[in-house]
């Protein structure tokens, strides 16, 4: 990952994201600077959802489509290290989408909730809450992922064993440590 400025001398946005199509949802509240372009961003959103940044990623705004550069994509994808988040998501209650990993599909939808002066002496990228875990690097998508939560809920369940062995013999789907996600955060700044 990319190491960030120290501090951020632009806007700060305050961002929600949220992974679509799972109830209770899974979400997290993030302020970064707005100078990042979003290959940056994405990699922040890998940290502050628990994604291992595996796979290929995509943002979508208003039509078009922002991808990794290095990629030979078989549509049009434009390279999203020559755009800025403060470009795309240029004033409040402005909407976009991040999908990542196209097997799986896990879309979210990104909110801008508040574009903010930066404090003195904060650093940024911070995330300020969220709820739930995000579901594990490939699971198979939403269909596949409810099916692991009903799997591992049943200790009697005939692939229980199978499925906790994959899941390295845990895993709380309720569990949010945004203690550990700042301390990422402090290791790129």
């Amino acid at each position: 990952m990319a190491t960030l400025e120290r501090r951020a001398t632009e806007p700060i946005y305050q961002l929600k994201i949220t992974l679509r199509g799972i109830r209770p949802p899974i979400w997290r509240r993030i302020q970064v600077p707005g100078n990042l372009n979003l290959h940056n961003f994405h990699e922040l959103i890998q940290v502050v959802m628990g994604w291992q940044n595996c796979h290929l990623y995509t943002f979508e705004v208003g039509g078009t489509e922002y991808g990794d550069p290095h990629v030979d994509w078989e549509m049009d994808i434009k390279n999203a290290m020559r755009i800025r988040l403060s470009q795309v998501g240029d004033s409040e209650k402005t909407e976009f989408s991040y999908t990542y990993d196209m097997g799986d599909n896990w879309e979210h939808e990104v909110v801008v909730e508040k574009v903010l002066t930066p404090e003195p002496g904060k650093h940024y990228p911070i995330c300020l809450a969220g709820e739930r875990a995000c579901p594990p690097e490939d699971c198979g998508g939403i269909w596949s992922y409810e099916e692991l939560l009903e799997t591992i809920r049943d200790p009697e369940h005939e692939s229980y064993e199978e499925m906790m062995d994959w899941l390295g013999g845990e895993f709380d789907p309720e569990a949010f440590d945004m203690e550990r996600v700042n301390r990422s955060f402090a290791l790129v700044r």
